[in-house]
């Protein structure tokens, strides 16, 4: 699958494009017609410490599925989402196959 990695205001280490990688490849085990994906890393400005925000564009044939998490790490937001995602993939099959 197809992984584009946007970072807003900032620069990403290569470390964390090969966690999403990883990470989001793990989600075609739940659906195999995942055609890309688009992942949006933006730091709030906030002062709270969970200011990381991640959010998961999906796209499958004849939908998009969107995610946003917002935790104290980008690693633990991605695993949020993707967790997500894992649980409006499998309702997409089953609803597919009904």
């Amino acid at each position: 699958m197809k992984v584009n990695v946007h970072a807003v205001g900032f620069s990403v280490d290569r470390k964390l494009v090969d966690f999403i990688q990883q990470r989001l490849d793990k989600l075609e085990k739940f659906y195999d017609k995942i055609v890309s994906s688009d992942v949006f890393l933006k730091v709030e400005k906030t002062s709270e410490k969970e200011n990381k925000m991640v959010e998961l564009k999906i796209h499958v044939p004849g939908d998009d599925f969107v995610v946003k998490k917002q935790c104290k790490s980008f690693e633990e937001a991605t695993e949020l989402a993707a967790e997500s995602l894992e649980r409006l993939l499998v309702k997409r099959k089953e609803k597919i196959r009904v």
